[in-house]
């Protein structure tokens, strides 16, 4: 049984764990083919050895846990560990115990969220893209007064199947989340503060600084962009390009 302990994540020369490294390459591009196709492998490795270094602090040292670190990784985000959308996966990442029993029981959580949200091949989230699309393209906005109420609706409406399964709370503090990232980079107007809470809805709440979603931090932290009006509207723009990317090719329930 592998197991890759805390010093040997410090120094990536280490042989046993540049193999295992390869070895996940291999599987992501399995598990999914299409981002990892675009994010090509050096980006790839860098999301890798990310997902690694957090799944060593959680106590995942064996083969199989960090395989499935790494696999969360691709469902919900660099940072779902942290992500309100998926308390219960911090609640059991972050509890004592045994990383096997642990990781058994993530993975059986997993596969509820799969049968009630994600829907046969992934045929829920397919919906749910397409509808968060259409949103995008109809610039829609909402009263400053009562933006939480109208975005919470919109994500509902989005995806039903999720929305119902996260809870209304879990929600609620994901968009106060999204507009406080929002006014980090001047995305004052609700456009831009839904903007940002559409990314968190559907790549995490950590999509701001996710190596799997590089075009985002990027557009964030073009210097070249001065005026945060035209920042979003830049980052929406490839949000949409994004979307349509992912629409556009043959759906197999694989990640995006």
């Amino acid at each position: 049984m592998l197991i890759i302990r805390k010093e040997q994540m410090k120094a990536f020369g280490n042989d046993a764990l540049r193999r295992f490294e390869d070895e996940m390459v291999v599987h992501s591009k399995e598990f999914t083919p299409r981002l990892c196709k675009v994010l090509g492998d050096e980006q790839l490795r860098v999301a890798l050895r990310q997902a690694m270094e957090r799944a060593n602090i959680y106590g995942f040292t064996n083969r199989g846990p960090i395989r499935l670190y790494i696999e969360l990784m691709f469902l919900y985000g660099n940072d779902f560990d942290t992500d309100p959308q998926y308390p219960a996966l911090g609640d059991v990442l972050n509890a004592p115990g045994d990383q096997m029993l642990r990781a058994e029981q993530i993975y059986e959580g997993i596969l509820d969220y799969q049968e009630k949200v994600s829907g046969l091949n992934a045929a829920n989230v397919r919906k749910a893209l397409t509808a968060l699309s259409a949103f995008a393209k109809k610039q829609v906005r909402f009263s400053p007064n009562n933006f939480v109420a109208e975005m919470l609706q919109e994500m509902t409406h989005a995806f039903p199947q999720k929305a119902a399964y996260i809870g209304e709370e879990s929600l609620t503090t994901l968009i106060h989340e999204g507009r406080a990232e929002a006014s980090k980079y001047g995305f004052l107007a609700d456009r831009g503060e839904t903007l940002m809470v559409v990314l968190m809805f559907a790549f995490g709440h950590g999509c701001s600084n996710d190596p799997l979603y590089p075009w985002i931090s990027r557009t964030l932290m073009d210097e070249m962009i001065v005026d945060p009006a035209a920042r979003a509207k830049r980052l929406e723009k490839k949000s949409i390009t994004w979307l349509n990317h992912v629409l556009a090719g043959p759906w197999k329930g694989e990640q995006v």
